[in-house]
């Protein structure tokens, strides 16, 4: 698993089978684990693209609205994950008063940066053309993810370029990220290498390069007990933002780890951490 032992410095090894290792657990607090009440999911498999994996579903409170939309991306080391897996996360965002899409994106090794970015990017794009339709109001857009998620998360929301490509250039109201890698140079580990080692430019996979003070408001989440990816990332892009003039909210859980920050937003674990209630709360007062 990557472990970011210290500003630039990768160590340990296999962030792919960690995430492998994590699926049957996900599986399982998926299909028998207990749901938020109040919410849905509404939609499935609605295409963002032509590519099997461009797909995403739509959860909804059960009535009221209009409500904000939050686009939540889930983790897995870009080589794996699926939507499948992640149902209950939406299910609670949504239950918190929010139309949430999950989208799919394309994993290595079927493509290499920027293309799962590019992904995010275009699924933005599409919830917010769909969410109208279930009672969402995409004036009032966040996007939010968890591990290699928040990196796809907080890449589309500071490098300019990918939600320009997709003729929205400010869609995004705010981000959320929980455990992410956002300052990882140099690529020694296999996960890292293979998603973004042939890139020309290396800092160009960062999102703590792109740190600018007119980003939309950032909350950083990470656990200190964190090995995979350790809360100097977290401490590092939430410095960079203020250092830029810009707004960010770094929120630190003492004792919990890489899995368990996103546990938490199960209510079999949400006892925990107040991970979830922090992020809505946040994500609500920056989105109305």
């Amino acid at each position: 698993m990557v472990t970011l032992t210290r500003r630039g410095m990768v160590a340990a090894t296999g962030l792919a089978g960690g995430a492998l290792a994590a699926c049957s657990p996900l599986a399982a607090l998926n299909a028998l684990g207990p749901r938020d009440r109040g919410a849905r999911r509404v939609a499935h498999d609605l295409p963002y693209g032509p590519e099997a994996r461009q797909r995403l579903d739509l959860y909804a409170p059960d009535s009221g609205g209009p409500w904000p939309v939050v686009v939540f991306f889930y983790g897995g080391g870009w080589d794996s994950g699926a939507k499948a897996l992640y149902g209950w996360a939406a299910q609670a965002i949504a239950a918190q008063g929010f139309v949430v899409a999950l989208p799919d994106y394309r994993l290595v090794p079927e493509v290499h940066f920027p293309a799962f970015i590019e992904d995010a990017a275009t699924a933005t794009a599409r919830t917010a053309a769909l969410a109208t339709d279930f009672g969402g109001e995409p004036a009032r857009l966040a996007v939010a993810g968890h591990s290699a998620g928040a990196h796809l998360a907080m890449m589309i929301t500071l490098d300019r370029r990918y939600m320009a490509a997709v003729d929205r250039p400010e869609l995004i109201r705010a981000a959320a990220g929980l455990a992410g890698p956002y300052e990882f140079l140099p690529f020694n580990v296999p996960a890292a290498v293979n998603a973004f080692g042939r890139v020309a430019d290396p800092r160009l996979t960062q999102p703590v390069a792109f740190a600018r003070g007119d980003a939309p408001p950032l909350w950083i989440a990470h656990g200190t007990a964190d090995t995979v990816v350790h809360d100097e990332d977290a401490r590092l892009l939430h410095a960079a933002i203020q250092a830029a003039g810009g707004e960010s909210e770094l929120a630190l859980y003492e004792g919990i780890d890489h899995a368990a920050i996103v546990a938490a937003l199960s209510p079999l674990f949400r006892g925990r951490a107040p991970v979830l209630a922090d992020m809505t709360t946040f994500l609500r007062g920056k989105l109305g």
